[in-house]
């Protein structure tokens, strides 16, 4: 049976952590950010972590689990 291949717009989107968690970063930061403010931006900046059946299916696309 041949390799199974890593989701290819998963591996762009999503790391694993250390510990294991789901890590991304958040949408809405490219473009129009003039009209965004200051308290938007700065929460944009953090990343995020999927936890639960989100989690669960990322891990199965970028063949962890």
């Amino acid at each position: 049976m041949p390799k199974l291949k890593t989701h290819s717009g998963a591996k762009k989107r999503f790391r694993l952590t250390a510990t294991g968690k789901v890590k991304f970063r958040r949408m809405n930061r490219n473009h129009l950010m003039r009209k965004k403010t200051k308290k938007a931006k700065r929460h944009l900046r953090q990343d995020g972590y999927l936890k639960g059946a989100d989690a669960k299916h990322i891990k199965k696309l970028l063949r962890v689990a």
